[in-house]
């Protein structure tokens, strides 16, 4: 197969699951929910009357307007998308930064900063007076995201053992959806607050997930990958002992402790990246991120709200909706969790992405149908409730494929020497085109119309593709062994030198 998986058996370190690694990946991966509560939040209060005459008027009077105006060019307006995409650049620009503290201090300290200024951003945005605090406030909030998502992945890759890697750090993106769905119910009931001032609820509840954030951090112990890093070889042994539930961890520590001599080599990991023998590394770190926001998902979930009232949904009807496409995001996420470790990381991507692409295409026809390119229809509530179906199809394919793996597959392919830098890229990367997409969605809905769901189906032909020829397996293999699958790809074995290779006889057990 094309850029399969192998056959060949890996080490296979001793050890089991234990209730404590169970625990620390658990308290972790709630850094998802900070992200999950913002993209969730975002589209509910931008839909919200109040909240629009307060900040945005001209948006306001523009959608009071008849209904023979087009409704794919109501909400377009460069001042509202920079409120939802500023977050977006400000986690672009912190993630460079949360690398260098996530190998110098260990993801514990970037995780706790994280959440901590996530908080502040909170605060923030629920006493916002004006437009500027508003964004001050996103660009706290897009801080803290940037940490939480440089160093959460990470952990959670470095702490659990290989054969239950994908489900430990699939709750992260399990939490992602979980935020999702709060903040959309929490929107939909804080759009009845009489008096107006519901979005301000709304808004600074994102503290909550913070407060979990920064609470869960301040007693979770890091991981013995960041430890031998740093030098404390003994904390690590002890740490090591205590997450596998055995005392055989000779042959992972002597792992950790090569790879992390192979780190001190390193001057500058960053240009050390940019070397031929981790290209196959850069492509991953810059193709999955990338393609993961090409999928249109973002889109569909912080722009829910605004989507369906845009095609013909009263407010609240609009805030039930997002209501349903988070539980179905929340809910399909568990079918990764149980099946990543069994099927492997490319079945499910690329089942996922051939449901992504029908879905987009069957979803941009029914909107063609009754809209047309004049943006003007009157829709029965039999077609919209078909609207809202194959936006739940393509939800859930998005929740157990590119969903969680986009996140999981960047942070297991990276050696120590390059792991933190390599991880602030995949972040760079999503939330540079996450910033780019908000930044130009309602324009492209104004301009394109119909055609936009098109647009991004076209792109999930591209990445399915993509991941049929040149994305290797992952399931099961050692983070420190994860270099032999490089050297095995039809493709990238060209970037492997000789004697970076693992040859299979020395090292199957």
């Amino acid at each position: 197969m094309a850029g399969g998986s192998f056959n060949e058996k890996h080490k296979q370190y001793p050890g089991k699951m234990t209730i404590f690694v169970f625990l620390a990946c658990l308290v972790a991966s709630s850094g998802g929910l900070i992200f999950g509560y913002d993209i969730g939040i975002s589209g509910g209060v931008t839909s919200m009357d109040p909240f629009l005459t307060r900040f945005f008027p001209s948006v306001y009077a523009k959608e009071q307007e008849v209904v023979e105006t087009n409704q794919y060019c109501k909400f377009d307006s460069e001042l509202l998308t920079l409120f939802t995409s500023s977050l977006y650049l400000a986690a672009l620009v912190a993630s460079l930064f949360a690398g260098y503290i996530t190998k110098k201090c260990g993801r514990r300290v970037s995780m706790l900063g994280g959440g901590i200024i996530f908080l502040a951003g909170a605060v923030l945005n629920g006493f916002a007076r004006n437009v500027a605090m508003l964004i001050i406030g996103r660009v706290f909030l897009g801080i803290g995201v940037g940490f939480s998502n440089q160093s959460v992945p990470l952990y959670l890759s470095e702490m659990a053992p290989a054969n239950m890697r994908g489900m430990l750090n699939i709750s992260f993106q399990l939490m992602i959806t979980i935020g999702i769905l709060a903040a959309n119910l929490v929107n939909y009931f804080t759009a009845k607050i009489s008096g107006g001032w519901g979005w301000r609820v709304s808004l600074g509840l994102a503290a909550v997930p913070a407060v979990i954030m920064v609470g869960g951090s301040i007693f979770l112990p890091d991981t013995p990958n960041s430890l031998v890093a740093r030098g404390k070889e003994e904390k690590a042994r002890a740490m090591l002992r205590r997450i596998r539930g055995t005392n055989d961890i000779g042959l992972e520590f002597d792992d950790l402790v090569a790879a992390s001599e192979a780190t001190k080599a390193i001057e500058n990991p960053w240009s050390t990246l940019l070397e031929r023998r981790y290209r196959p590394q850069l492509a991953m770190a810059f193709l999955i991120p990338t393609l993961q926001q090409l999928t249109g998902i973002n889109v569909v979930m912080f722009y829910a709200p605004v989507l369906f009232k845009t095609i013909g949904f009263g407010g609240t009807a609009s805030l039930v909706s997002a209501v349903i496409t988070g539980g179905v995001n929340m809910i399909a996420t568990f079918v990764s969790i149980a099946t990543v470790d069994r099927l492997g990381r490319r079945k499910l991507l690329l089942q996922g992405g051939t449901q992504m692409v029908i879905a987009q295409f069957v979803l941009g026809t029914l909107i063609a149908i009754k809209f047309g390119t004049s943006g003007v229809a009157d829709i029965s509530r039999s077609y919209a409730i078909g609207v809202v179906v194959c936006i739940c199809v393509f939800v859930s394919a998005f929740a157990w494929s590119w969903g969680p793996l986009g996140w999981l597959v960047p942070s297991e392919i990276f050696p120590l020497e390059i792991r933190s830098a390599a991880q602030s890229a995949v972040v760079v990367f999503n939330m540079i085109f996450t910033f780019v997409i908000a930044q130009i969605f309602l324009m492209l809905l104004c301009r394109l119309k119909f055609g936009l769901f098109y647009f991004f189906g076209a792109w999930e032909i591209v990445m399915t593709i993509f991941v049929y020829f040149f994305l290797p397996e992952t399931k099961g293999i050692p983070i420190e062994e994860m270099d032999r699958i490089w050297g095995k790809h039809w493709y990238w074995k060209r970037f492997i030198d000789d004697n970076r290779k693992v040859e299979l006889t020395s090292t199957a057990v």
